[in-house]
C-alpha cells in the first residue's frame, strides 16, 4: 500500500485539508494518508521547509510526501516533483524543498505539466486541491513521473543561516520555535564533537545565558535555562517546565553563541 503525507500552513481541522484527502482517495482509495502538519505558520516557506527536512526522510522509501505553503498559488511559479533521498515529493518550487536539495541531490526533478493527471476544472487558489493531490494519487497508482510533465534543471533555493566556526565558539542562530517554545538552533551535534560540554561551554542567547550541555531537561531545575541535544541533532534552549520563547522573548533568527574558555 502507498503512502502519501500531507505538509500544509491550511491548520489543523481545515476543511481545505479534508477536500485534499477527498481527492486522493477518490482516485485511490487504496493509499495511506498521514499528516506531518498543518501548522506550519501561514506563508511561512521556510518552516515549511524545516517540517519536511525533519519528518521526511524518516518514512519508508518511496513514500510520497504533498507539500503546500504556496504564497505564490496562481501565478507562474513551478509545482514540481522531485525525488531525492529515497523519497518522492510533489511541492510548489518556491525553496520550500530546498533544505532538502542540500543534503540530498534530487535524482529526478519534473515540472507538472500534464493536466491529464489534474482536476478536470483547475481554480487560480488551490492547486494543492486541484493539481497536487490527484498528482500524487496518479503515483500511487503507479503512473511514473516522466508523465506528469518535462525534466527541470533545479529547484528554488533560500538562504539559510550559517554557522561560524572558531577555535574557541560557534556562532549560529534560533532557527525555529517548537510548539513547546523551545528554541532550536542550527548548531548540529556533529559540529560539538570533540568540544566540552560540561560546565566549560558557554550559550549565549540574546542577553541570556546558560552553562553547559544536558542531555536532558530534567537534569537542571524547574525555571532553568537549560542548553540540549534535541531529538533532531541540534542544539536547542529551554527553560524547565515553561515556554523559552515567549518568556525570554526570543525570536527566530537571533544569534546563539556557544564559547569556550
Amino acid at each position: 500500500m502507498s503512502v502519501i503525507t500531507l505538509t500544509t500552513d491550511f491548520g489543523t481541522g481545515s476543511p481545505y485539508v479534508a477536500a485534499m484527502k477527498g481527492v486522493i482517495l477518490s482516485i485511490n482509495p487504496d493509499v495511506t494518508l498521514v499528516d506531518l502538519s498543518h501548522d506550519v505558520p501561514a506563508q511561512d516557506i521556510r518552516h515549511g521547509a524545516m517540517v519536511l527536512d525533519s519528518v521526511s526522510p524518516r518514512f519508508p522509501p518511496g513514500t510520497i510526501h504533498v507539500a503546500v505553503v504556496d504564497p505564490g498559488v496562481g501565478t507562474e511559479r513551478a509545482i514540481v516533483y522531485a525525488r531525492m533521498g529515497g523519497q518522492q515529493y510533489i511541492a510548489p518550487d518556491n525553496g520550500l524543498l530546498s533544505r532538502l536539495a542540500e543534503r540530498h541531490r534530487p535524482e529526478q526533478l519534473i515540472r507538472l505539466a500534464n493536466a491529464e493527471y489534474w482536476l478536470p476544472e483547475v481554480s487560480h487558489t488551490f492547486h494543492g486541491r486541484d493539481i497536487m493531490a490527484p498528482v500524487a494519487a496518479h503515483l500511487a497508482r503507479g503512473v511514473p513521473p516522466e508523465r506528469l510533465g518535462p525534466p527541470q534543471e533545479g529547484l528554488v533555493a533560500i538562504q539559510w543561516l550559517r554557522v561560524h566556526r572558531g577555535e574557541r565558539r560557534l556562532e549560529g542562530a534560533v532557527e525555529e520555535i517548537d510548539s513547546y517554545g523551545n528554541l532550536i538552533t542550527n548548531i548540529t551535534a556533529e559540529m560539538l564533537e570533540g568540544r566540552p560540554t560540561d560546565e566549560r561551554a558557554c550559550v549565549i542567547c540574546n542577553i541570556y545565558e546558560t552553562f553547559g550541555i544536558y542531555r536532558t531537561y530534567a537534569e537542571q531545575p524547574p525555571g532553568t535555562l537549560v542548553a540540549i541535544i534535541g531529538s533532531t541533532g541540534r542544539l536547542e534552549l529551554a527553560v524547565v517546565g515553561d515556554n523559552a520563547a515567549s518568556r525570554l522573548g526570543i525570536e527566530v533568527g537571533m544569534p546563539v553563541i556557544v564559547a569556550w574558555e
